[in-house]
């Protein structure tokens, strides 16, 4: 069964090498190898569990959809990490990574493993209330922050905990997206039916990034009536969104008023301290001691973002271990250059010059009131950068700006995510300002 699981696993990395760069995948994908395919679940090995950590966090759902384009969903798969000492190799206990539960969750999302700072204590405490009394404590729970400061960590710990402790509750974590799609296919198919049951039969359900509902009529529909019906059977409903409800651009105002009625919570960028907690915490995990100067160094460079902070210590480690060298600060630094781009300081105004120079416009220009179209996109684009690379408030983004409400930043942001996803030409345009910036 070894040449069916290497060549089951070369049709899977065929998959997954068309959909992200050559870079991204000669560092983590070209040193794996299938090694079994027993009982629909094929075992897969790589270099360390640095490797399996960093595929699991930023390419699972890649993975999925590489696995059911191969296989038809049916497959199953574990990674299992070899580590080499001296000459001799050790091989690790294996992870499922891809279990095709029902319930969508990740098992590496718990309670244990989130670290708790000032950030985020109303969100935890909230979070834990909502998991040991499923309907009765908050209903819903609105989570909402920027991007990688730990929502989908607290949604799923919820989840999790509930489905060990209440075995018989049915648990379903999916994201907005994935609800638009099977709609659509449901429509396609005339079998709507079975897409109301399927969200309507479940004691908690988990909506991830629920923003998407942005502009979609028939999706904001479905969600109310879902949301109605489980409410009333007093099921549980946990949501996050990159904002709150209020602020989610043409969500009907019932939506927003049933989103509101329970308890909306936000989660902040952490402070210096918690940061330097949450590398160690990681490096606990992984059985790894982190120089206190080496964990002081990254986390006083990556300041707004969790999965980032994370990643680059996943990715120093790794270096570490293939490269046989110790973990120190010019290892480090050598991969935050790597990983960020360059170790300098990006601010606002760095990012407007960028703009400026690929849209040709002005900083008055940008920052005034005049409203063509070109200068319009230029505008929204600054905008959304800002929010993307520094993760500043709505407010403060609005205020570089001239002092702009924090709606009209709010569709920057949704115009420009939607064109990038749409137009390949200005894809390709905000790649370039943002390696500029990136240096």
């Amino acid at each position: 069964m070894k040449d069916s699981a290497k060549q089951t696993w070369k049709n899977i990395l065929d998959v997954i090498q068309g959909r992200i760069n050559a870079q991204s995948f000669n560092t983590w994908f070209s040193s794996s190898q299938g090694v079994e395919l027993k009982d629909d679940v094929l075992l897969v090995e790589f270099p360390n569990s640095f490797f399996i950590d960093w595929i699991e966090e930023h390419y699972y759902s890649i993975l999925e959809e590489a696995v059911e384009q191969v296989n038809d969903n049916k497959l199953r798969l574990a990674f299992k990490a070899v580590k080499q000492q001296g000459n001799r190799p050790r091989k690790k206990k294996k992870r499922l990574i891809l279990s095709h539960n029902e319930t969508k969750l990740q098992d590496r999302y718990t309670f244990e493993s989130f670290v708790v700072g000032g950030n985020n204590e109303f969100a935890h405490a909230a979070a834990l209330a909502v998991a040991e009394a499923p309907g009765e404590a908050y209903n819903p729970l609105f989570l909402y922050g920027g991007v990688g400061l730990g929502k989908t960590h607290l949604m799923q710990a919820i989840g999790n905990f509930a489905h060990r402790q209440y075995k018989h509750l049915n648990v379903l974590y999916t994201q907005a997206e994935n609800i638009m799609t099977e709609l659509i296919e449901a429509i396609q198919k005339n079998q709507q039916m079975a897409f109301k049951r399927k969200y309507r039969t479940k004691d908690i359900l988990l909506i991830d990034d629920i923003q998407f509902l942005y502009g979609k009529e028939r999706l904001q529909e479905e969600v109310f009536h879902t949301f109605n019906y489980l409410y009333g059977q007093g099921k549980q409903v946990i949501i996050t969104s990159d904002r709150p409800p209020k602020d989610i651009l043409t969500l009907e105002e019932r939506l927003t008023s049933r989103f509101q009625g329970g308890l909306v919570v936000d989660l902040q960028p952490p402070d210096l301290e918690t940061r330097i907690a949450i590398l160690r915490k990681k490096a606990e995990a992984e059985n790894v001691v982190i120089p206190p100067n080496v964990a002081y160094y990254i986390a006083s460079r990556v300041k707004s973002n969790i999965r980032e902070l994370e990643g680059c210590l996943i990715r120093l480690l790794a270096l570490s271990s293939l490269s046989g060298q110790s973990v120190s600060e010019q290892l480090a630094e050598q991969v935050l250059r790597d990983l960020l781009g360059s170790t300098h300081r990006i601010t606002k105004q760095m990012i407007l010059k960028n703009v400026i120079d690929e849209f040709g416009f002005s900083e008055a220009e940008l920052k005034g009131k005049k409203r063509t179209q070109k200068l319009a996109l230029a505008r929204q684009t600054s905008m959304y950068l800002i929010r993307s690379m520094l993760n500043l408030s709505l407010a403060e983004i609005g205020e570089f700006f001239g002092g702009k409400d924090h709606s009209t930043v709010i569709h920057a942001i949704d115009k420009v995510e939607n064109l990038r996803k749409s137009d390949v030409e200005y894809y390709q345009k905000i790649q370039r300002i943002t390696n500029r910036i990136n240096g």
